[in-house]
């Protein structure tokens, strides 16, 4: 087995303060073994807490860049941060998307780099199974939703009604769009700035779409196919990668 690559890095700053990188995807204990094994970065929650603990008392500094991952693993990692004893400011320095953005309501404070941004979207799955199934599936993502929706609410204030709209629409932040929506405090570097009116949104400076998440989450299999192949997978294995890399171009096909 290869060694770990955790996407987080915890670097000690003085005796009362530490900083904490979180790069790469978000994923349950389930699935460690196989990001362990081809040495993809990731996080699982019972790892990172078993790490911050050593830091028990410490105001620390956590910065975001992830597209997200497992809505749990980033729930259990969000729980940690609330729990430490410490001060807690996340500081959104690339993106903070999807189940990332779990996380980040877990700072004291969260501030955004003027480039960054932030995505609220509903919880969703792969699934298979007979109509009963799916429709017992479709139940469990409206729980899993109203989990979300408890976090987001904490930290922002808003009602749920409207956090589920945001969560519908797929709701895309810039810093100042998620200052105004209180889903952050601040904008880096900026101290000054005002947040934008509603009505200046309807006019953004910049388009992204699933599909731009999809193209990012294409590549992002394309490298695990070049890893697995480079450390001599079964053919089994490079087979149902290449079936995945399918399967992904249709979904992009469809959505296009």
């Amino acid at each position: 087995m290869r060694g770990k690559r955790r996407f987080w890095q915890f670097l000690n700053r003085s005796d009362t303060e530490a900083e904490l990188r979180i790069e790469g995807e978000i994923v349950d204990e389930d699935d460690a073994w196989a990001y362990e094994w081809l040495g993809i970065p990731h996080v699982t929650p019972n790892a990172f807490r078993e790490e911050l603990a050593k830091y028990k008392g410490k105001d620390l500094t956590v910065w975001i860049d992830s597209l997200g991952g497992v809505v749990w693993a980033a729930a259990g990692i969000y729980n940690a941060l609330m729990e430490h004893q410490g001060r807690v400011t996340v500081k959104i320095d690339g993106k903070a998307l999807s189940a990332a953005t779990i996380i980040a309501m877990a700072g004291d404070e969260v501030l955004m780099s003027p480039a960054a941004v932030m995505m609220v979207h509903n919880p969703w799955v792969h699934v298979a199974g007979d109509s009963d199934f799916l429709r017992h599936m479709a139940g469990v993502l409206d729980e899993i939703k109203e989990a979300i929706i408890n976090a987001y609410e904490i930290k922002t204030g808003l009602s749920r009604d409207e956090l589920a709209r945001l969560m519908d629409e797929e709701t895309w932040m810039s810093a100042r769009k998620a200052v105004e929506l209180r889903f952050a405090d601040g904008i880096l570097y900026a101290d000054d700035a005002e947040p934008e009116s509603a009505n200046a949104w309807e006019a953004p400076a910049y388009v992204v779409s699933r599909l731009a998440v999809l193209n990012m989450a294409d590549a992002s299999l394309r490298r695990l196919y070049d890893v697995w192949k480079a450390h001599n997978g079964g053919r089994e294995a490079v087979l149902q990668l290449q079936l995945e890399l399918i399967k992904l171009k249709e979904v992009k096909d469809d959505d296009a």
